[in-house]
């Protein structure tokens, strides 16, 4: 590990043990705890076993949890610690060099059988708890990586029977999804209310913990340039695009239960819309970036059905891979005459000053050509024709092409700006596409980007709120996406569908072109310092969708 590395940990370690000391000096108790326990809900289950025990070693291999830690598991299982962590192993990542740091926590933790409905059991777990930190006021986080069917349950119990006392903390870790619809996701927030402070709750969308996520903030309001174009009058729609090239993979019973909507747009890319079209917060603190997170989704009206389109994905019978010659209805758990979406596109408008007009196109799906997330920020058409006679000869449009910001979520992050220059070499002014790029593997090469877990719950131990879902945000997004779900369903729409690693549905490249999202599949993107021509990450979805559309 270079110096340079090893100084930023450090610097980051200094920040977090900072606020860790700000936050408890601030209780006003003469006596302070210093002691920590995180509480992992489900420690048998596969999200804890591939994202929550991985992260956990990752924080403590890099030095960034609070001294004097413990970690429980609990579960209905009866397992051992030695078991749990023998199923999590190979999700571990650990190096040949760091075994002894990984014996060292394994050391620090422990694991406690018991049912999610008794409070027998919940008081047994407060009284090993007291046992193992020998101070009542050890500060408790509890991770519920548990099925939403008993959120209520376990939180009641935690509340009634294992909080610590006063002055210690109690912060309760919520994974999505937060409810089915309006309806339950209101009845969720009422229950957690009725036991907990909202500062107490933390609602965790793991997609806000992403890089490329947290920097749209930084790239709006720290740079100039953006300020005087990010509006109705330079853009002309926006696209947030989400694509899985994987199925259901044995989840589909549970995925069936909520669909492709509830599962990805309601959530995870309402969440970027919001942080995309919000005015200036008057501070990067939580709650003036969430109050305005807030106003946004307040101005958007609900969805409607003309704006939808949805699909689900059937098997590829002439593909080699087993996987993708499967459809959505061979997943064990899914009816055979499921309607599920496992494909959606809806578009909404944000109904202000500022965006009045624009289309936010949001697009996701599973079993897709690829996997990726990203943001495309299309700039509306230079006025005049001085450049009629030197566009390119195979652009469709006969125009030159729209400027584009280009925001890449995942992977291999990067930002870029597609723009018009003159091809080098002509004697005449004939223009082509190219970018002005930002791929953050180039650019910064030493530096390891977090995983988004490893992001939030860092946050849930400073007390940061920033990048997690205050209830009022949540409401607002069901409000939007709760009517043209319940008209699905009441009116049956059919699913069109699409084979397993399709570019997408032809039908929603169309909605977003009638919106006004212009595909030109003229753009392609030349990597020099590889020593390719064109880069794996190019506009494949236009190119593709252009020549679906000729046909």
């Amino acid at each position: 590990m270079s110096a340079n590395i090893q100084d930023r940990i450090k610097e980051k370690v200094d920040y977090i043990y900072q606020r860790l000391r700000t936050q408890m000096s601030s209780i006003g108790s003469s006596t302070t705890s210093d002691k920590h326990v995180f509480f992992v809900f489900g420690a048998s289950g596969d999200l804890a076993k591939k994202k929550i025990y991985p992260t956990l070693w990752s924080l403590y291999r890099d030095g960034l949890v609070p001294e004097n830690i413990h970690f429980i598991g609990y579960a209905r299982s009866q397992l051992t610690t030695e078991k749990i962590f023998e199923n999590a192993h190979k999700y571990m990542k650990v190096k040949d060099d760091e075994h002894e740091a990984y014996e060292k926590f394994l050391k620090l933790n422990s694991y406690v059988p018991g049912s999610y409905d008794k409070a027998e059991d919940f008081e047994h777990l407060h009284s090993e708890t007291n046992k193992i930190t020998k101070q009542p006021t050890a500060h408790r986080y509890f991770y519920l990586a548990l099925p939403p069917s008993v959120y209520d349950s376990v939180s009641e119990m935690i509340s009634k029977h294992c909080r610590p006392e006063s002055p210690g903390l109690l912060r309760l870790i919520v994974e999505k999804p937060f409810g089915k619809d309006l309806e339950s996701s209101n009845k969720l927030s009422e229950h957690l209310n009725k036991s907990y402070s909202e500062e107490e709750i933390y609602r965790i969308d793991h997609y806000l913990g992403k890089e490329m996520v947290q920097n749209i903030i930084v790239l709006r309001f720290s740079n100039k340039i953006f300020s005087r174009v990010w509006n109705r009058d330079s853009i002309a729609a926006v696209n947030i695009i989400f694509k899985e090239d994987i199925g259901t993979q044995g989840r589909g019973g549970y995925f069936d239960e909520f669909g492709i909507i509830r599962d990805v747009i309601q959530n995870h890319l309402m969440q970027i819309l919001s942080i995309l079209a919000m005015e200036k917060p008057r501070s990067t603190t939580g709650e003036d970036i969430r109050d305005e997170k807030v106003k946004v989704l307040r101005c958007i009206a609900p969805i409607k059905l003309e704006d939808v389109v949805i699909g689900q994905y059937t098997g590829d019978k002439e593909s080699t891979d087993p996987e993708h010659q499967e459809g959505y209805l061979d997943d064990k758990g899914v009816p055979k005459d499921s309607t599920t979406p496992t494909f959606a596109q809806v578009v909404l408008f944000v109904n202000n000053e500022r965006w009045d007009g624009v289309p936010f196109i949001l697009r996701a799906g599973k079993a897709l050509n690829e996997k990726k997330a990203e943001i495309r920020i299309q700039f509306r058409d230079v006025p005049g024709g001085m450049f009629d006679d030197n566009i390119q000869e195979n652009n469709p449009n006969g125009k030159l092409a729209r400027d584009e910001l280009v925001i890449r979520v995942q992977p291999n992050e990067a930002v870029y700006l597609k723009l018009n220059t003159k091809r080098p070499g002509e004697m005449d002014f004939s223009i082509e596409e190219t970018e002005l790029d930002l791929t953050y593997k180039e650019r910064y090469q030493d530096v390891k980007l977090p995983d988004a877990y490893e992001r939030l719950i860092l946050d849930v131990f400073t007390g940061s709120k920033i990048n997690f879902v205050r209830s009022d945000e949540l409401q607002e997004a069901w409000r939007i996406v709760d009517p043209v779900l319940a008209e699905i369903d009441k009116k049956k729409i059919p699913v069109i569908p699409y084979k397993f690693g399709a570019v997408g549905l032809r039908e929603a490249f169309a909605g977003a072109a009638k919106h006004g999202y212009i595909y030109t599949g003229t753009y392609v993107w030349k990597d020099e310092r590889s020593g390719s021509i064109t880069s794996p990450y190019k506009d494949k979805e236009r190119t593709k969708s252009n020549a679906a559309d000729k046909k």
